[in-house]
């Protein structure tokens, strides 16, 4: 069991471990006394599997480039109406909020709270910080998960969120616990990539990374380089690369 050294604060929750009540805020980062680094994720509804690639939430694109009310500077919450799809209440808790037309177009902020959110209804979004340039109905804001908030194995052939890490061991469906970024890992793989090879995601197989060609480069989220000649269908030893 690898001996956690937090960057940021003492460690409460070593690897191996599945738990239902969070004992860090999700994405923190941790690093191993071997330099190995991890990252603290919620599952989604699924387990999740040893040695899988994994990814954050599905974005959704329905609550991408939304048209906001008018929105004074100050304000930490607003009312409107997202696009034709629902999400689950706190779906982008510790997500973001993001402006990309002009009023306040390149502004960033980080989302507080929210209840579930029915397609094309209006909802309150709440913000951990004030608004810092003024919207109008001219502006055009978008809703993007926190990525470590929900993750699931990594789909076939088509992302539909990033790539977040690797489990290193089992975190039960909706449970807290570390999934490895950085350093020497166990992962799933399809082909027979060369020894030092690129590898990405994703490939034919869910949860598993593919040898990097040019072909598949315009999809690719990079995951290591290869530790040994790949073995199809089997774990084989990677040096991820998620966290640089």
């Amino acid at each position: 069991m690898a001996r956690f050294i937090s960057e940021l604060e003492s460690v409460g929750q070593d690897d191996f471990v599945s738990t239902a009540t969070p004992t860090h805020t999700i994405g923190t980062r941790a690093v191993s006394d071997d330099g190995c680094v991890y990252r603290y994720v919620k599952a989604g509804a699924v387990d999740l599997v040893a040695g899988n690639v994994i990814q954050g939430p599905a974005t959704i694109p329905n609550h991408l480039a939304n048209t906001p009310p008018a929105v004074a500077i100050g304000a930490k919450s607003f009312t409107y109406t997202p696009g034709n799809t629902a999400a689950a209440a706190q779906f982008y808790a510790g997500g973001y909020l993001q402006v990309d037309t002009t009023p306040g177009n390149g502004y960033r902020y980080v989302i507080d709270s929210h209840l579930a959110i029915t397609a094309s209804t209006a909802f309150t979004l709440n913000l951990r910080d004030p608004i810092q340039v003024a919207l109008t109905t001219s502006s055009r804001v978008g809703l993007m998960p926190n990525k470590y908030n929900g993750v699931l194995q990594f789909p076939v052939t088509t992302a539909t969120g990033p790539v977040v890490g690797v489990a290193t061991y089992i975190i039960s469906a909706n449970q807290y616990g570390w999934v490895q970024t950085k350093g020497p890992a166990s992962v799933l793989i399809s082909g027979t990539p060369a020894l030092g090879a690129y590898v990405m995601t994703p490939s034919a197989v869910a949860g598993s990374a593919i040898i990097l060609t040019t072909t598949n480069l315009v999809v690719a989220q990079i995951v290591g380089t290869m530790l040994q000649i790949g073995v199809d269908t089997k774990n084989n030893f990677v040096d991820l690369k998620i966290d640089w």
